[in-house]
């Protein structure tokens, strides 16, 4: 799905917009803190959610661009049978590769580009990990990978699941959680 850009053709010198448009942790859009609700306007944003070469995320909106302040990546994934979809209803496609932060959270490196799993599929994703001889992961093993200590191979469905530090995400995957001019 691509961004439609044809608006700036007509009007190239809108300036960009900053500081009002945000996408948190459940794939919520927010509108100076306040949760988008109006399925119209969700479904228009989700359209036109796109990333510049810098890796700066937002909506274009006619000429206009505005800029989104990601509460973690520029993805939220939902799991939807054995599929997980974006917050915009986009596929991820495959699973490259799989992390752990320091907060517990699971990211997920897909086709799509990274996105933090969604909390609500967090608990149905973490019973599926195994260890060595195909053992359920211990509440212990689990924390002490977010504490970054060594733990003996983790994974799901073959892939290892990695630690990683939550300040090394955006950088590691070359985006901006707050975009300035």
């Amino acid at each position: 799905m691509a961004v439609d850009l044809s608006a700036i053709a007509k009007w190239p010198n809108v300036p960009a917009c900053y500081d009002w448009l945000s996408l948190d942790r459940r794939g919520d859009w927010r509108l100076q803190g306040e949760r988008v609700t109006h399925r119209g306007l969700i479904e228009f944003m989700n359209r036109q959610y796109g990333s510049d070469e810098t890796g700066r995320w937002f909506v274009q909106n006619g000429p206009q661009r505005v800029y989104v302040a990601l509460a973690c990546t520029p993805w939220v994934f939902h799991r939807e049978g054995d599929v997980f979809v974006s917050h915009t209803g986009q596929a991820a496609g495959e699973i490259k590769a799989i992390y752990l932060d320091e907060q517990g959270s699971i990211l997920l490196a897909t086709t799509l580009g990274i996105g933090l799993l969604d909390d609500r599929d967090l608990p149905a994703f973490l019973d599926q990990c195994r260890q060595a001889t195909n053992a359920t992961v211990s509440e212990e093993n689990w924390l002490k990978m977010m504490s970054g200590e060594a733990v003996a191979e983790i994974n799901w469905r073959q892939l290892p699941v990695q630690p990683i530090e939550q300040n090394d995400v955006a950088r590691s995957f070359n985006f901006e959680i707050n975009p300035r001019p």
